[in-house]
């Protein structure tokens, strides 16, 4: 699982370089998540504008990411493509989570 970490002060950027997150990388995307998350503070901003294809097990692991947090820390998810779009909706993970239209919006807006 390729991910792109970038780091403005408002929040830090964490970009999926992959068109999909599903069972086969589920796992490694959870694990890389928790080291890129226990290595800095604050706000998480999620980009996904490459991801094309999320299944259940990749939408767990986005949320087990979230549960993964440590206080003080939030995991907001961005650029969600239209199925993508759809799967956190028909789940309603779209009341969980903050989503934003692109990275760059979420960079300069606070936490729900």
């Amino acid at each position: 699982m390729d991910l792109h970490v970038d780091t403005y002060p408002t929040a830090t950027v964490i970009r999926v370089n992959a068109p999909r997150i599903d069972a086969p990388v589920a796992l490694q995307f959870k694990e890389e998540m928790r080291h890129l998350t226990l290595r800095q503070e604050g706000r998480f901003i999620l980009d996904l504008e490459q991801v094309e294809f999320i299944d259940s097990s990749g939408l767990g692991a986005v949320v087990a990411s979230m549960k993964q947090l440590r206080p003080g820390q939030s995991l907001d998810l961005a650029a969600l493509q239209p199925i993508v779009q759809k799967v956190f909706r028909l789940t309603r993970m779209d009341t969980v989570f903050a989503i934003h239209e692109t990275a760059d919006q979420a960079i300069g807006t606070k936490k729900r």
